[in-house]
């Protein structure tokens, strides 16, 4: 004779009876991040590339928020996570990407040396992980 030292919590019943169900452990959700992300990439009209640094990158989009918005665009926080060639990543605040995006938009850019050097927006996001690994995308209907 066997005998069992299994908890006796089955039920009469179906198949599942002796099933207990699953639990949630967390949830989250997260419905307005803090921050908005930006890549951006430097064009010229001359025949060599330049290569951005942060210090240039903060230079460019500091004159374009002045130009558009004055002392106040000035204001808006910015973070630089990474300057590589001639694109670059930026971090701002959610609710001041509309206005960062306009002001880089409309900079009329600098001319240094004869070359016109001027930023454009490749893609903005609230997500930085949506704007990862669609490098050369653009490259597939200009081919």
């Amino acid at each position: 004779m066997a005998t069992s030292t299994a908890p006796s919590t089955q039920r009469q019943g179906g198949p599942k009876a002796g099933l207990e169900s699953s639990h949630e452990l967390l949830t989250c959700t997260i419905k307005s991040p803090p921050f908005s992300y930006a890549h951006l990439e430097l064009v010229t009209d001359g025949p060599d590339a330049i290569e951005l640094d942060n210090l240039q990158v903060k230079s460019y989009c500091t004159a374009a928020l002045r130009q558009f918005l004055g002392i106040t665009g000035a204001a808006i926080s910015m973070d630089i996570l990474k300057a590589e060639g001639s694109e670059c990543w930026v971090r701002v605040p959610r609710q001041d990407l509309g206005s960062f995006a306009a002001a880089i938009t409309a900079w009329k850019g600098t001319n240094e040396g004869g070359t016109q050097c001027l930023l454009r927006i490749k893609q903005c996001s609230d997500w930085l992980g949506m704007m990862v690994g669609t490098d050369g995308q653009d490259r597939l209907w200009n081919s």
